[in-house]
């Protein structure tokens, strides 16, 4: 059996009725004298961790830097937590690989475009959760995204990530063999966040399944990259064979942040907007305005869910 470390270094599968723990699946970490985080440029020794992020309840992770301190403003905002003019440093100012922001219980992290770039982040970030010692922790990936025969501006809500072959699942090469993990997301959080859309009536908001994909142009069908193989018949039947399979919506991070997620007991969801319908075109065509106040909608549906969780919390 795969050993599996606990908070508290207890060696359990179990989970806890009162407080869901967070898991790293690595023995190796219970004999480091330190564990260095080194694209967060923090580490056991260095800082207190559990002083300074375990009181972590959410994390929202994005492609962007800008994107993910505009969100930190904004849940700082919608929750009280700071007046207009403060200031949020970036937590790893000291590396320029990504970039940290936490306001109360949210922490908003950057992870880069692509499954590398999120892999490495969230390597770090389930060991920081790990190490602060946090529980009961949700992880929101918030996103843009390509839609297939949706409107542009609709969120989508992951119920599962699949990959270029519609299947569930993603696919690594560890030691020279193939490592397959399930990619299936919480399905309670979902539709928490669907109602959260309902109760907002500001844009359409739905749920189905997002096809991940490892690159932007042919792994996606585009025709305008600077290779392309395939007849636009071809790209239109692949579409349609995705939409027929549940997909409504194209990215490149979801598979491996499911499978690390679940992976490490975290309660996860995907929230991305879609900038435009693939079936009716590749390239983005929108105003700069237009696309922003769609950059503006998974954060507002990810706010609103913040705050009504915390808002419960307050009343028990």
């Amino acid at each position: 059996m795969q050993h599996v470390l606990r908070i508290r270094h207890h060696f359990t599968m179990q989970r806890t009725i009162q407080a869901q723990s967070i898991y790293v699946n690595n023995p190796h970490l219970e004999s480091m004298k330190e564990d260095i985080l080194y694209h967060f440029n923090l580490g056991t020794s260095s800082h207190d961790l559990a002083a300074q992020f375990g009181d972590v309840k959410f994390v929202c992770v994005g492609g962007s830097p800008w994107r993910m301190k505009s969100f930190i403003k904004y849940i700082a905002g919608e929750l009280g937590l700071a007046g207009p003019d403060a200031e949020y440093p970036n937590i790893c100012e000291g590396t320029d690989r990504y970039a940290m922001y936490k306001v109360g219980p949210v922490l908003s992290v950057s992870h880069g475009m692509g499954i590398p770039s999120i892999s490495i982040m969230l390597h770090e970030l389930i060991k920081l959760l790990y190490h602060a010692r946090c529980t009961d922790v949700t992880v929101v990936r918030i996103g843009t995204s390509g839609g297939i025969g949706l409107q542009p501006g609709t969120v989508v809500v992951t119920k599962q990530s699949v990959d270029a072959t519609f299947l569930p699942r993603f696919e690594q090469v560890v030691l020279g063999k193939p490592v397959v993990r399930s990619t299936d997301l919480d399905g309670d959080l979902a539709e928490e966040l669907l109602q959260c859309g309902k109760e907002l009536a500001e844009f359409e908001t739905v749920i189905g399944n997002t096809m991940c994909t490892l690159d932007f142009y042919e792994g996606q069908a585009r025709l305008d990259g600077a290779f392309c193989s395939y007849t636009e018949e071809d790209k239109q039947n692949y579409l349609a064979e995705a939409y027929a399979a549940g997909v409504r919506n194209i990215e490149m991070e979801s598979s491996v942040f499911a499978a690390m997620c679940k992976l490490s007991n975290l309660r996860a969801a995907v929230v991305c907007v879609t900038l435009l319908d693939r079936q009716k075109g590749d390239q983005l065509t929108s105003s700069h305005d237009v696309l922003h106040s769609y950059q503006q909608r998974p954060q507002i549906l990810v706010g609103h869910y913040i705050k009504k969780k915390l808002s419960a919390s307050k009343k028990k």
